[in-house]
């Protein structure tokens, strides 16, 4: 029963997958778009619509979320094999890609709310999904940085009814020349770095890693955090030349640098991989916010292959090493597992832009545009520095997997031969080889004209190499020094934990938000409005009811007590007349 539910979802989402690539070919060539609406209801004058909006850019995305969503299916059959709850795990995800691509299809600010609001409940369902302390906490840390963002989509919501109606896809002009709808901009933004984790809410993303390594590899590469990236790719025609872009720029390209750093000092597998998540979701935004919304969009199609295979690959190690995430004690993997050593090394030269792989048609571009760009130095710099860092904890990464000694605390069962896990692998391995120039030839129908000077030009392979250096020494030990001696603990200590960013924006504010709602709970909606509305109504109904009910008893006393009562007014009316 679980297998065969397996290779249902696995080959509808594949073959929806092959049908809106198909589609995509179809809107790309021939310059063509479709809105369509659906009337749901309608009510008097209201009328509740149903608008969806299929454009090259819907089909090409949700193509590509189908695709990795049916191969990470397909990978939980085997990776989740001994799991009792499968179908219900397979329902989530199958829920959790239906809220995404809702999300892409919407034109609508109340549709695009049902996506988003069901990434952030699904996402938490299933980081709780082991059910224990750490998931708990976890989960909890996600779905309150990610109710930010829902309570700034509402508001916009609530301010587009200037407007008499939600479709945001027809109003961008209007928006743009009045100064007070940029507040829609500015909640947009919010609410888009809070579900893509740029700083000052990037405590969640590694925190997310409890979840099973599967939907770590949905939720990382094309799903949750690459919405926040999506939206604003769609609201961009507000962003130019305003302050808001600006401000964009800055904060996601501290995250890029900041994601650098914490992934250099961190020893967890997973949490090394969901620092890069970081650093690229980095790399995406200030893009963007540089006015190059399609560029960004190539990117984070080329980054969803390369990182779903590189967790898949995580997924493989972490089985095999007996659940131990900590890279300290794995070594010498490229003997023993050859085929999942190749996959992940192909992913992690994909993720630094080696030459032809399919981040690098991405990668170079993005810096080459950069350079082009009328930028100061500070924005120039962060952009390479966090190249270099890349390239950097890539290079430790590997050795510490694969090039050093067998450094296992005992002898593990190290097997190559879990053919469904590889076979999900390979398809993701054959997109991380040619999804990069396949979509650069498709999306780019006009050439880009970068001229550069020569040492620019050559910037990218400077900083890369000065990177493999950096790696290399690193992860060879000669400069561990920094973790073994006492003077530098406060040091490290800040960096692993991500710059004290979990203390400062969630644990922090977070606990004084909550403490000001549990007041205004227990003294309004438990207090005052308790005593004037719910339990003040019904004191009064119930001392009335037990009145009438006495009343209707038929007691004796109570006519009798009447009839007097009727016959002193009949005497005082005759006497006063």
């Amino acid at each position: 029963m679980k297998n065969m539910i397996c290779f249902i979802s696995f080959f509808f989402l594949f073959m929806m997958s092959l049908l809106n690539f198909f589609m995509f070919m179809i809107c790309m060539m021939n310059n063509y778009s479709m809105f369509l609406e659906w009337e749901i209801m309608s009510l008097n004058s209201v009328m509740i619509i149903m608008s969806i909006l299929l454009d090259w850019m819907s089909f090409l995305f949700m193509s590509f979320v189908m695709l990795i969503s049916s191969v990470v299916i397909y990978y939980s059959k085997s990776y989740m094999m001994n799991e009792k709850n499968l179908i219900r795990f397979i329902i989530l995800v199958l829920l959790f890609v239906l809220s995404m691509i809702l999300l892409i299809i919407s034109p609508n600010m109340i549709s695009i709310l049902l996506g988003w609001d069901g990434l952030g409940l699904i996402s938490y369902c299933l980081v709780i999904y082991y059910q224990n302390i750490k998931s708990f906490n976890a989960g909890m840390l996600t779905a309150l940085s990610n109710r930010v963002g829902d309570v700034f989509i509402l508001i916009v919501i609530s301010w587009m009814l200037n407007y008499g109606s939600w479709n945001f896809i027809f109003y961008m002009n209007f928006m743009k020349n009045d100064w007070v709808m940029m507040m829609i901009m500015i909640m947009i933004m919010i609410s888009s770095i809070t579900k893509s984790a740029q700083i000052p809410f990037s405590s969640w993303l590694p925190a997310a890693m409890a979840a099973p390594t599967p939907v770590s590899a949905l939720v990382h590469s094309s799903t949750l955090v690459t919405a926040g990236v999506y939206l604003m790719i769609r609201f961009n025609l507000l962003l130019e030349n305003t302050i808001v872009f600006k401000i964009l720029l800055v904060l996601s390209s501290m995250t890029m640098f900041m994601a650098g750093i914490v992934a250099n000092c961190e020893y967890d597998l997973k949490k090394i991989i969901a620092l890069s998540t970081l650093s690229q979701l980095g790399l995406m935004m200030s893009i963007l916010s540089m006015g190059m919304p399609k560029l960004a969009f190539f990117h984070l199609l080329t980054h969803a292959m390369f990182k779903a295979l590189l967790f898949m690959c995580a997924g493989v190690i972490i089985h095999m090493m007996m659940d131990t995430q900590d890279i300290r004690f794995m070594g010498g993997l490229g003997k023993f597992i050859p085929l999942t050593s190749l996959c992940l090394s192909i992913s992690n030269l994909s993720l630094c832009g080696i030459p032809f792989l399919s981040g690098f048609y991405s990668k170079d571009m993005i810096l080459e545009m950069m350079s082009l760009s009328n930028l100061n130095f500070m924005i120039y710099l962060l952009f390479y520095l966090s190249t270099g860092l890349t390239m950097m904890y890539t290079i430790r990464l590997l050795f510490y997997l694969i090039i050093n000694d067998y450094n296992l605390i005992s002898i593990y069962n190290l097997y190559d031969e879990d053919y469904i896990m590889l076979k999900s692998m390979m398809v993701l391995l054959m997109m991380s080889l040619i999804s990069g120039s396949l979509l650069m030839w498709l999306i780019f129908s006009n050439y880009y004209m970068i001229y550069l000077s020569l040492h620019m030009k050559l910037m990218v392979i400077y900083v890369s190499l000065m990177g493999v250096i950096m790696g290399y020494l690193v992860s060879i030990m000669y400069l561990n020094f920094m973790n073994k001696s006492l003077k530098f603990y406060k040091l490290m200590s800040f960096f692993s934990m991500m710059l004290f960013m979990p203390n400062l924006s969630t644990y922090g504010l977070n606990i004084y938000f909550m403490k000001f709602g549990l007041n205004l709970y227990k003294n309004i909606d438990m207090g005052w409005s308790e005593m004037y509305s719910g339990q003040g109504m019904y004191n009064i109904l119930k001392k009335y009811f037990v009145f009438y009910q006495v009343y209707q008893m038929n007691n004796f006393k109570i006519y009798l007590f009447s009839f007097i009562l009727w016959m002193l007014i009949f005497m005082i009316m005759l006497i006063l007349n």
